[in-house]
């Protein structure tokens, strides 16, 4: 898989892994050379092979090692029940089931009007809840990232390309 000529199929997986996860996982390695990975429900990517989140809980985490080490990994795994059960009958993926894509964290800056309405538009079916407020509230600041690399994960015979 290519990261540029293939950056919709990437967007499109990144979005129904969304669908069934709520979130993704991002890794960092910390100063100390220690992986570090965090569940994060608010990537978004843009059209040029960058992204953001809101960076709220994972501040400390990740800004310290973006200090040392500003590579970052994104998994993204379609856990579909459908998805799977019939995959397994079918004795194959029709799509891939998770890809890792590669990138490096950039700068943590405020986040714009555009990427609040994003957020907004995102959590809109939590925001009578209780939780939402103590998630979602106050997400204020973003992290870019910038894409370098895909990989699909292999899972042997049930892959076909």
């Amino acid at each position: 898989m290519d990261l540029i000529k293939d950056w919709k199929i990437i967007k499109k997986h990144i979005s129904e892994s969304f669908k069934t996860n709520l979130h993704v996982s991002i890794a960092s390695v910390s100063n100390k050379g220690n992986p570090s990975v965090r569940p994060i429900g608010t990537l978004f990517l843009n059209d040029n092979q960058t992204g953001f989140y809101f960076e709220k809980f994972s501040s400390g985490l990740f800004s310290q090692n973006a200090k040392g080490n500003n590579k970052v990994c994104v998994l993204a795994v379609n856990s579909s029940k459908t998805f799977w059960v019939k995959s397994l009958f079918n004795g194959s993926f029709k799509k891939h089931p998770a890809l890792k894509v590669y990138g490096e964290l950039g700068q943590k800056r405020k986040a714009t009007k555009t990427e609040l309405y994003a957020l907004k538009r995102r959590m809109r079916n939590t925001k009578s809840l209780k939780g939402h407020k103590y998630l979602w509230g106050e997400m204020d600041f973003v992290r870019e990232l910038t894409f370098t690399d895909v990989e699909v994960m292999k899972l042997g015979k049930m892959i076909s390309a």
